[in-house]
């Protein structure tokens, strides 16, 4: 079973292990990931857009995505906040002054997106918490919740409209470059973590498997298969969906498969997972929503959405 963020129930900080990378099975698995991620986009040329019609339905709730996605970041933040933490349940604030300072700015931000007022604003210090946290925690923590920067930019492009409920714009030239934004960070948070917490970490994942055994489930269910297959199974899936989420391909497709492991560790982690990951699964919804509008589901895939833009602006005056 796939755990996004193995360093939040486990202690341990092991060294990076690149021999373990370079290792020729660890190699196939890489290459395998990529080379199905990039048959997955090359097959959504022979399929509709949405693909799954019988989701369509949910392509209703596109105007109050930016809305939902605000409330799921600002949820977590907050919660996090009143926990001692910042940003992910692994950074634990510090018990003094600038700890509780700390505290009380990450509740108020959580709050001020939880409101849904001048959102933008919001936005601009969500993505500038990044930097904060990097002078306390390091790069790389920071760079594993790179999906928050997604959400940051997002509503910083799409926010919340002041119509009732905040209905957004769902004009093509700000929802595609606000769903390129999403899409390539929270991929990238996944590409970062089957790095830094499987694929050249192993050491890590081993611990975790120590304090969660039965997230082996070939092991569970009595089949011989050890830790280092296991981790570089876990390590390649991860990396797959990671890449699968940032091509923006078969959106639909993409988000229900990626929902079973993101979803089934729910059940073993409960509370600090939920928490830590409200803000991937608000983007996983605006994906899947997103996925399931005709006028949007184009939009998703897009990594030049400004020149699609341009060039059907020029067309249109041709015309």
């Amino acid at each position: 079973m796939i755990v996004h963020h193995q360093s939040w129930f486990t202690p341990a900080r092991p060294p990076f292990d690149w021999s373990f990378t370079a290792e020729p099975a660890t190699l196939a698995t890489i290459a395998a990931a990529v080379a199905a991620a990039g048959l997955w986009r090359l097959s959504a040329r022979r399929l509709p857009s949405p693909e799954l019609g019988i989701l369509r339905p949910l392509g209703r709730l596109a105007p109050w995505v930016p809305r939902l996605l605000a409330v799921h970041a600002g949820v977590s933040l907050l919660a996090q906040a009143a926990r001692g933490t910042y940003l992910a349940p692994n950074m634990v604030l510090p018990e003094n002054a600038f700890g509780s300072a700390l505290a009380i700015a990450e509740g108020v931000l959580g709050v001020w997106l939880i409101t849904g007022f001048r959102i933008r604003g919001a936005a601009g210090v969500l993505a500038a918490s990044g930097p904060v946290g990097m002078l306390g925690y390091g790069i790389l923590p920071i760079l594993e919740r790179v999906d928050l920067l997604g959400v940051a930019l997002f509503l910083a492009v799409l926010p919340p409209g002041d119509a009732r409920w905040g209905a957004a714009s769902a004009e093509p030239g700000r929802v595609a470059p606000a769903l390129l934004a999403l899409r390539v960070l929270v991929g990238s948070s996944l590409v970062v973590l089957a790095f830094s917490e499987k694929l050249a970490r192993p050491a890590l994942a081993v611990s975790f498997l120590e304090r969660y055994p039965a997230f082996n489930l070939f092991r569970a269910v009595g089949l011989d298969f050890g830790a280092e297959a296991f981790i570089r199974l876990a390590g390649g899936i991860e990396l797959f969906f990671g890449l699968l989420i940032i091509s923006g391909a078969l959106p639909q497709l993409a988000v229900l498969v990626a929902g079973v492991p993101f979803n089934a560790t729910l059940f073993f982690l409960g509370t600090e997972e939920l928490i830590g990951h409200l803000p991937l699964y608000g983007a996983m919804l605006a994906l899947l929503v997103y996925g399931s509008d005709p006028r949007s589901a184009p939009l998703i895939k897009q990594f030049r959405p400004g020149i699609r833009a341009a060039q059907e602006r020029g067309a249109d005056l041709v015309t």
